[in-house]
């Protein structure tokens, strides 16, 4: 187990290896699709059984993943 960010962790043998919520088994790609689609924090927190942070701790995770990503535009 290997934590990357402060409340993310990845380990192979949790969910193939996807980032998770540390302590759970809860992939942070679930947590953005399901706010994305809606969701409040309040349905999440409940759903999941997780804190607020918890769900600060995937938001940030993927705007760290995300200002690492380059794209080429091609015209």
């Amino acid at each position: 187990m290997r934590e990357i960010l402060p409340g993310i962790i990845v380990d192979p043998e949790i969910r193939g290896g996807k980032p998770v919520i540390k302590g759970m088994r809860v992939p942070v790609d679930v947590l953005l699709g399901k706010l994305a689609g809606g969701a409040t924090y309040e349905e999440m927190m409940q759903e999941y059984d997780l804190t607020r942070e918890q769900i600060f701790a995937a938001l940030r995770y993927a705007a760290a993943v995300l200002s690492e990503e380059r794209v080429r535009a091609i015209l």
